[in-house]
């Protein structure tokens, strides 16, 4: 068995392997992610170059999770994202987390059919957007050593588990390029201060004007976190620059106020080891020592932008329709990014489709409407057909770029983001500024990654769109579109369904018109709310009309049959009554179905006495009993499904007898009682079931 040095031991040379792979790679920091074998979760083994607070929210990625490593093992392929940009597109929920500049590869570690993990490689952004061959040769060279290094670990009855936390290598730093006393006494002769940081963000040299200029002696700050030791570099917007100097690699700087009045300006220069970091006075100048100390503007920062996007995250996760999608993008974003305008467009059968839009009139709008979709006429046919991103700072941009674009609607810059998902294009999103406004680098990335959730967001919109017109498409051709007139009979029904987003149940009413004075009043309810249980509902609805006429107990038993032939896994509570207005009598027959209620000329509504048969589908030999029940003019008949009595925790019984009570105070207008007695079953709680009444009001021929 393995023995704790053994697996000691492993743990090096996988953190050997790693760090020769980064080297040969001139990658800036990379990671391995390994793969239990009873999870479908990848978990970092070990990182080499970052920080251990900026791995945090990446220790664990579902294989099923968009993400480049996860990409890269499930599809058995190298990722490649070579830029902001890129990156953003590609995986626009990270992107929203990590707006930087960098470039990124993942690439699988496996053996055949075995899967170990993934290897994840960053570069600064300044690197060549585009991966070589020879460079594609190294990581793929790389992972395989990786794989071949587990393969012989698990041979030899090593732990190939990931830690239980990740480890973070130390950087094996060359004692020659550790600051020397020349090199610090050139430092301290330099104007301003000097200060270095390890990657971890620990502050290992100062020089003694840096102290001054911080207001705290070295001893305080060697070894110590700058925004733990220092209270006012204590925020998010500071911590940000941090994070793009160490993930880019390249040059970042910031103004911060250190109590009460002195701003410094601080410039980060990153490099494999560490930052260097160079510390002035904000006011230096001639006129610095004769000119009183001002307020200065806070430094620019994303924070606020993302605070604004994680909030839209959230909030999109709760759109249900495209509208709102569309007014959720409008709250979020335009504030966010200062934007006046704002128009969401799709591509319906080759043409542009306005869908929603901000600070436009209807008549701008309209221009765009049914513009075939010809990536040479304007930038949202571009950002639809070719999935590119445009960004116009200034009326001139857009026409040099697209001279056969009128521009018509005032606005003096533009932001033109494709909206795609699962490789496909479904809109583009336009953000329109009223004066000239520069879009930096990173701002672009933000808009570009916002772009992907807005994208996925509509995407689900519209399929609930389309899902919804199909529900209520297909509930309207299965209920009756009308309930044809009797003489001696008046009548009112409603149908409201349960199930949240889909216009559609399993419960059914009908009124049969036998002849000038009979009618059959049925009403159903089929176990269920979903879509097979309103195709069932059609066929029980067909079975009864087809057979309705004859004797009642024996249309019950004909539709039984039917559904028991069927067989389609639910059963049916079906209540049917014929109604013979002449005689003033209704004979009433039960398939397990609630009592209807009568409320008799002059009162009081009572709960009918119908013996309840077995459900419809059940058995094939079931036998139905017919009730004689007066019906004469004046009275007033309810039939219901258990949607409009049933709630949680309420007897059933006292429910109905509550109902019957209720309808002895209903106002004489019919349609006013339907309208108020399933309005009242919506405010007694929560909901469970569908509902369905027909009222019917027998009257003097």
């Amino acid at each position: 068995m393995p023995t704790a040095g053994d697996a000691a031991w492993w743990d090096e040379r996988l953190d050997e392997a790693l760090t020769a792979v980064v080297d040969e790679c001139g990658a800036s920091s990379g990671g391995v992610y390994l793969l239990p074998a009873d999870e479908d979760v990848l978990h970092l083994a070990a990182v080499r170059g970052l920080p251990a607070e900026f791995i945090a929210p990446w220790t664990r990625t579902a294989l099923a999770a968009p993400a480049p490593t996860s990409d890269a093992l499930r599809e058995h392929r190298l990722v490649w994202s070579g830029s902001q940009q890129d990156f953003a597109r590609l995986y626009p929920r990270i992107a929203v987390t990590m707006p930087y500049h960098f470039a990124l590869a993942a690439a699988p570690i496996r053996t055949g059919e075995r899967r170990w993990g993934a290897l994840l490689l960053l570069w600064p952004g300044a690197r060549p957007p585009h991966l070589t061959p020879a460079e594609r040769d190294r990581i793929t060279a790389g992972s395989d050593r990786l794989a071949g290094l587990l393969t012989r670990a698990e041979a030899l009855g090593l732990p190939v588990t990931p830690p239980a936390r990740p480890r973070v290598l130390p950087l094996q730093l060359d004692e020659a390029k550790l600051p020397a006393t020349a090199a610090t006494a050139f430092a301290e002769r330099l104007p301003g201060g000097s200060c270095g940081l390890d990657l971890n963000g620990r502050i290992t040299f100062l020089t003694r004007t840096a102290c001054d200029l911080l207001g705290v002696e070295r001893e305080e700050l060697l070894g110590a976190i700058p925004w733990q030791a220092l209270p006012w570099l204590d925020d998010p917007v500071y911590e940000d620059r941090y994070r793009a100097a160490i993930i880019s690699r390249q040059p970042v700087a910031f103004t911060a106020l250190r109590p009460p009045d002195h701003w410094l300006d601080f410039r980060l220069y990153t490099g494999d080891d560490g930052i260097s970091v160079r510390i002035t006075p904000a006011n230096s100048g001639p006129d610095a020592s004769a000119a009183p100390t001002r307020p200065r503007p806070a430094p620019v920062s994303r924070a606020g932008q993302l605070y604004q996007i994680m909030h839209l995250a959230a909030a999109l996760t709760e759109a249900v329709t495209a509208d709102d999608v569309i007014a959720l993008v409008a709250e979020q974003i335009m504030p966010a990014f200062d934007a006046q305008g704002l128009a969401m467009m799709s591509a319906e059968d080759g043409r542009l489709q306005v869908t929603g839009y901000r600070g436009y009139t209807a008549e701008q709008m309209d221009r765009f409407n049914s513009i075939p979709l010809d990536e040479r006429v304007a930038p949202m046919m571009r950002a639809i057909t070719a999935g590119a991103p445009g960004f116009f700072g200034a009326p001139g941009e857009l026409a040099h770029a697209y001279p056969e674009v009128p521009q018509v609607t005032g606005k003096k810059a533009w932001a033109v983001l494709p909206l795609i998902t699962s490789g496909r294009p479904v809109g583009c999103c336009l953000l329109s500024y009223d004066e000239p406004h520069r879009f930096a680098a990173d701002e672009r990335t933000v808009l570009t990654s916002l772009a992907g959730l807005i994208a996925q967001a509509l995407d689900r919109a519209h399929l609930y769109d389309t899902k919804s017109r199909l529900a209520h498409g297909l509930q309207q051709a299965l209920l009756p579109h009308a309930l044809p007139a009797v003489a001696g009979l008046r009548i009112a029904s409603r149908y409201l369904p349960a199930t949240r987003g889909m216009d559609i149940g399993g419960d059914f009413y009908d009124l049969i018109r036998l002849g000038p004075t009979d009618a059959a009043a049925v009403i159903g309810d089929v176990q269920g709310h979903n879509v097979p249980a309103a195709a069932l509902m059609g066929q029980v609805r067909t079975a009864v009309h087809a057979t309705a006429g004859a004797a009642p107990d024996q249309v019950l038993v004909r539709a039984n049959r039917l559904l028991c032939d069927l067989d389609p896994d639910l059963f049916t509570t079906c209540l049917y009554a014929h109604l013979d207005l002449a005689a003033h009598r209704a004979y009433v027959v039960s398939a397990g179905h609630l009592p209807p209620l009568l409320r008799p000329p002059g009162g009081p509504t009572r709960v009918l006495d119908i013996p309840p048969g077995p459900p419809l589908g059940v058995d094939t030999g079931s036998a139905y009993q017919i009730t004689d029940v007066p019906f004469d003019a004046g009275a007033l008949m309810l039939l219901y499904t258990d949607g409009l009595v049933e709630t949680p925790d309420t007897d059933l019984d006292q429910a109905m007898v509550a109902l019957a009570a209720r309808l002895d105070r209903a106002v004489p207008d019919l349609e006013t009682v339907a309208t108020d007695l399933v309005a009242t079953a919506q405010q007694a709680g929560q909901r469970a079931d569908d509902i369905a009444t027909l009222l019917l009001l027998a009257t003097p021929h």
